[in-house]
């Protein structure tokens, strides 16, 4: 495995050992960034928001942490209906309100936007399906139909390994070290990608976005925090429900998906066998989430 390293060469793709072409590899260009406005809320944090589609049904796309409308945009691509995707407070150019934050306080970010959007389905990713956990934990009837991609904690605390990985995400974006925040980013990606024109692609579109707008300070306690006291709380949600999870995921354990699916009385669950779908499976993916939600 060749090694990592920032920032990339300059003719825009990695260097390989041995002969072989020489001419620039830059990569599938990133898609131009979409208009977005901002919006105000009832508990007074403002949040950046793109609204897609149009008709009913609505749903809403709550994204991961360090992650935003950009990231999640993929996931609705053949969604029907209106399409809601914005940024938690601390992400993009929403608001960034005194720390240190629960994911009460993004429950109600997700709850905001869904009311204000007339959203009746939603979709987690990650912190984004912790949050959409905090929100049915309080109401459960909120949603018809709900999608959690890669939940990553319920009710007991994140393992170590997690932690210190979103820890040095949230430390590399603080420091402005592009270096160091490649180095923390990378590890989204499958080992296979790392070194080819579209793994550094991603890596330029995820940083250029990072060091540009950084990260909220109040989330630095996330890591540490749980959506829910206990998980028995979702047993009162009664909306079908599509919880999408990866064995061999560290930051994201297969056990935490089989757990959610199991108290969710109308849960469907599916397991990828490695990590790294989004690369992987990306086709099936969507087509899995569309799917459910199309219904």
């Amino acid at each position: 495995m060749r090694s990592f390293r920032w920032p990339p060469p300059p003719d825009g793709g990695p260097r390989t050992w041995g002969p072989g072409p020489g001419g620039p590899r830059t990569g599938r260009p990133a898609l131009p960034e979409p208009e977005t406005e901002l919006v105000a809320t009832p508990h007074d944090v403002r949040l950046e928001r793109l609204v897609t589609g149009a008709g009913d049904p609505v749903t809403v796309f709550a994204h991961g942490l360090g992650n935003g409308i950009a990231t999640t945009r993929p996931f609705g691509s053949g969604v029907a209906g209106r399409k809601i995707f914005f940024q938690f407070r601390g992400h993009g150019r929403s608001d960034a309100p005194p720390g240190p934050w629960t994911y009460q306080d993004l429950a109600r970010d997700l709850r905001a936007v869904a009311d204000l959007g007339g959203a009746t389905r939603a979709f987690g990713a990650s912190l984004g399906a912790g949050a959409l956990c905090a929100l049915l934990g309080e109401s459960p009837e909120r949603f018809e139909r709900l999608v959690f991609f890669l939940p990553a904690v319920l009710d007991e605390p994140r393992g170590e390994v997690a932690r210190q990985r979103l820890t040095s995400l949230l430390d590399a974006v603080e420091s402005g070290d592009a270096s160091a925040l490649a180095e923390a980013v990378s590890v989204e990606l499958p080992a296979a990608v790392r070194n080819t024109p579209a793994g550094w692609a991603y890596l330029r579109q995820r940083l250029d976005q990072l060091l540009r707008d950084g990260l909220g300070p109040g989330l630095t306690s996330l890591p540490d925090q749980v959506p829910l006291p206990d998980i028995a709380a979702l047993s009162a949600v009664t909306a079908p429900a599509l919880v999408i999870g990866c064995a061999g995921d560290d930051l994201h354990p297969v056990e935490v998906a089989e757990r959610l699916a199991a108290v969710l009385p109308a849960a469907t669950l599916h397991v990828y066998d490695r990590p790294g779908v989004l690369w992987t499976e990306r086709a099936d993916l969507r087509e899995r989430i569309s799917g459910f939600l199309n219904e």
